[in-house]
């Protein structure tokens, strides 16, 4: 895009400036929240990927606070940011599986803003659906479609450009990138490129991981590009950045799983002169104390019965450890994901459970097989037929014990599931009654959204192509 579209004219910088940056109060820090849509925690270089080029999370890392064990309540776009937006967990606030809408009035924090001073506006994928509606921003667009890449950007610019209001401002900025379907033309050698943990090595699986990386590099891009509009509107940096992904990439062991692969996200925070440069927290951090750590950073509180708490404490190096645990449940996805999950993870295990394991897991990338999204799965049938490691890969995703229990210190790809280890029978009856207290205090009903498909008839893919 034109360097005029990227950036004001002076004339432009001296008007925003007169106009808004001079009434902001000291106490309330202008806010923008950057969102990305599927983006694995590992695949970038702020948290070690071998692959991945993102010079501006980099950036963001250095002069910010990283936290390295953050997590999403739930590994599906619609659940994962009902939970943002309200602090609570999928079973409280009502969105529990994916597509569905949370119940009237929980979406509390853009009102819970707004009653704070603050302009709340939205931008991209920030809600799911209807979320974004039912959240209350004082405005709120997304761009045409995933493959308009300016689109984003306009919004933000033209908005900033406008704005009069000297109001505290939270800008929401939702990219739908590495949302499939990925992007044809690659920035990646595929042959080069270092596939994840439990893939099954073919030209098309790394044709489509190199598709999924550069759009990770394009979503890297833009983080930068409305930072520095952030920075060109309010004359300084000296407003609150905050990072993050509602959940693992669309990869045959993230999205949609309870892996760390799936609930595990980035979360990187700046706010110079608040937040100590280039620090790292191994904290566990969970996406329903978003709410009310922004809440306090505004000068407000967060209501009482909320799931989430404020780890403001963590970002101004005052304490080093947040929760103890960490709880993800996982309910399903229409008829492409009839498969649901509850979990809990401490620092050194993982308890997973798997509430219908008589039945076959699955997702949209093994069934639909679309370019850009799950093609490579015709390979990896073929690769099973003749390679007894693929086909044990193409097993274990399919078929799940009833518990998977992991040692994170020994094992933190989870690939040893050590549930009939007889070592570990202390630890995982504990985390099992753990778990069993938990769902209970949150009133999980471990519904069941839509109709499973039993492991003794055929695979959704085979029922599904059939009914096309």
């Amino acid at each position: 895009m034109a360097t005029r579209s990227l950036y004001f004219s002076l004339s432009v910088i001296v008007s925003v400036v007169e106009l808004c940056g001079l009434g902001y109060a000291n106490d309330r820090p202008d806010i923008v929240v950057f969102l990305a849509d599927d983006h694995g925690w590992h695949d970038n270089s702020v948290y070690g990927s071998p692959n991945a080029q993102t010079p501006n999370m980099h950036t963001l890392a250095k002069t910010g606070m990283t936290f390295t064990h953050a997590f999403v309540a739930s590994p599906s776009c619609g659940p994962s940011r009902a939970a943002l937006l309200s602090g609570l967990m999928p079973a409280r606030n009502g969105a529990e599986p994916n597509h569905t809408m949370p119940r009237p009035g929980t979406l509390s924090m853009v009102r819970r803003l707004q009653e704070r001073g603050y302009e709340v506006v939205a931008f991209g994928k920030v809600g799911h659906g209807q979320e974004a509606e039912l959240a209350g921003f004082d405005q709120h667009l997304d761009y045409a479609t995933q493959r308009d890449r300016d689109g984003l950007q306009t919004l933000v610019q033209d908005y900033l450009n406008k704005r009069k209001s000297d109001k505290p401002l939270c800008l929401m900025v939702g990219d739908h990138r590495p949302h499939v379907e990925w992007i044809k033309k690659t920035d990646y050698e595929p042959s080069q490129v270092i596939l994840p943990v439990g893939s099954i090595d073919t030209k098309e699986t790394r044709e489509h991981f190199a598709r999924y990386l550069s759009d990770v590099t394009g979503l890297d891009a833009m983080i930068g590009q409305v930072d520095q509009m952030a920075r060109m509107y309010f004359g300084n940096d000296n407003y609150l950045l905050l990072y993050t992904s509602d959940h693992g990439a669309q990869w045959p062991f993230g999205k949609w799983n309870l892996y760390d692969t799936g609930i595990r996200t980035p979360l990187i925070v700046r706010w110079p002169g608040h937040i100590q440069a280039g620090v790292r927290t191994d904290a566990m951090v969970s996406w329903v104390d978003v709410m009310p750590t922004l809440l306090e950073l505004a000068g407000g509180t967060a209501p009482e019965d909320i799931d989430g708490r404020s780890f403001a404490d963590i970002l101004a190096s005052k304490r080093d450890s947040h929760r103890e645990e960490i709880y993800a449940t996982h309910s399903g996805d229409g008829n492409r994901n009839v498969f649901p999950i509850r979990a809990v993870r401490t620092t050194n295990f993982k308890y997973i459970r798997n509430l219908r394991s008589d039945c076959y897991h699955s997702n949209h990338s093994d069934i639909d097989r679309k370019d850009g999204a799950g093609a490579y799965w015709d390979s990896w049938d073929d690769a099973a037929k003749s390679d007894p490691h693929a086909a044990a890969i193409v097993t274990k995703y399919y078929q799940r014990p009833a518990v998977e229990f992991f040692d994170l210190v020994n094992d933190p790809n989870e690939q040893n599931n050590l549930a009939n280890d007889s070592k570990y029978a202390v630890n995982i009856e504990k985390m099992s009654a753990m778990l069993d207290a938990w769902m209970k205090q949150q009133g999980d009903t471990q519904e069941v959204f839509n109709k499973p498909y039993p492991i003794t008839g055929p695979k959704p893919v085979d029922v599904l192509s059939r009914s096309k």
